[in-house]
């Protein structure tokens, strides 16, 4: 097993365990937006952290949400505006109609296997949201873990893009 397999296979059973309630303050988002502004989230798989809470925050400043569209693991992620209706996508997703408008996000709440508290991030390893960070370079990226999902330190590869802050049940950590 990889370096990066094994920890993704280790922090994931500690995601899997862990039992937590996620309420973060919304203010370090909020301060951040506008009326009009789009804030990217998604449907949480398992046990992964649901950013309702933050995407409630923003829908009450005027913002409007939307949730990454997945094709295939080679096809990069499309963000598409989400008006509460989900169907079923690959790889277990629920993700809305593929005929709902594709938008540029402004913010991008992520959910992450794994990071460390310099900003790097370890995901499932399709590459989907490094890809998408790359297509749009200005969005605000926000993980979303459990505490227990944070690791020392992460070695980032050269198409790896920090985060610019991470969100737990327990603090904000901006890098």
């Amino acid at each position: 097993m990889t370096g990066k397999k094994a920890l993704r296979a280790a922090l994931l059973k500690r995601r899997d365990a862990f039992s937590g309630v996620f309420a973060p303050d919304p203010r370090p988002l909020v301060e951040r937006l506008r009326a009009g502004m789009t804030v990217a989230g998604y449907v949480p798989i398992g046990n992964e952290v649901d950013p309702a809470p933050l995407l409630d925050a923003a829908r009450a400043v005027g913002c409007r949400a939307a949730l990454p569209f997945v094709v295939s693991r080679a096809e990069p992620i499309r963000f598409l505006l989400w008006d509460g209706t989900l169907e079923p996508g690959p790889f277990g997703l629920s993700q809305p109609p593929a005929k709902a408008p594709e938008v540029a996000p402004d913010v991008v709440l992520t959910p992450l296997v794994g990071f460390d508290r310099r900003g790097n991030r370890l995901g499932w390893g399709a590459g989907h949201y490094d890809r998408a960070f790359a297509l749009y370079p200005h969005a605000h990226r926000i993980g979303l873990a459990w505490s227990v999902q944070q690791t020392d330190a992460l070695e980032a590869d050269p198409w790896d893009v920090p985060l610019h802050a991470i969100v737990t049940e327990k603090e904000w950590i901006v890098p």
